[in-house]
């Protein structure tokens, strides 16, 4: 029995954890979206030829994996895409 119920602790506390991960994610997600109210200083057209060209760069090995992805999140956060 106390097997049991120190199971069913863990749980709770893994449970807890998630959930608190969850909420410091969805307050993170929020206070950029307040940021990104400013004007971004690159238009979404420019910024999508960007990832075009630092994709095909990559595709013919012209920049490592490393400095595709510094550069790809980059421009997805000034894109305001998140989950990448």
């Amino acid at each position: 029995m106390a097997k049991r119920s120190h199971e069913a602790m863990g749980k709770r506390a893994r449970e807890r954890a998630r959930l608190e991960k969850q909420e410091a994610k969805r307050e993170k997600r929020q206070s950029r979206s307040r940021e990104g109210a400013a004007p971004l200083t690159f238009d979404e057209t420019e910024l999508m030829e960007q990832f075009a060209q630092l994709s095909a760069q990559y595709e013919t090995k012209q920049i490592g994996e490393v400095e595709y992805a510094e550069k790809r999140r980059r421009i997805l956060d000034e894109l305001g895409i998140e989950g990448y």
